[in-house]
């Protein structure tokens, strides 16, 4: 069974065992978090109803993407910024697709 969640601004689709990406979710590496907002749920080909369906999951990390820099410069004006950015992330294992609420 798959299903496809909505958390942190983005959607994905996952199923149970699957590994996933999200921005940071509170919580610590071992934590069972329960991710409630599902758009679609479905088995193979067939669309099952979402209302009161959840997707337990459990927080494998939480770690920090690959820095990003930001740089601003203007012509002929002596204008130039350096700037970094690091966004933290939350590495989540996909438990269960159901009614299992966490």
């Amino acid at each position: 069974m798959f299903a496809i969640v909505r958390t942190g601004g983005k959607q994905y689709r996952v199923a149970a065992g699957d590994k996933i990406v999200v921005e940071k979710i509170a919580g610590e590496a071992g934590t069972t978090v329960s991710l409630e907002d599902v758009l679609l749920a479905g088995e193979g080909a067939d669309l099952k109803p979402v209302t009161g369906l959840t997707v337990s999951a459990e927080i494998i990390a939480q770690a920090k993407a690959e820095k990003v820099i930001v740089f601003k410069k203007r012509r002929r004006h002596n204008y130039r910024r350096r700037n970094g950015h690091r966004q933290q992330h939350t590495i989540l294992k996909i438990v269960s697709v159901g009614n299992a609420a966490a």
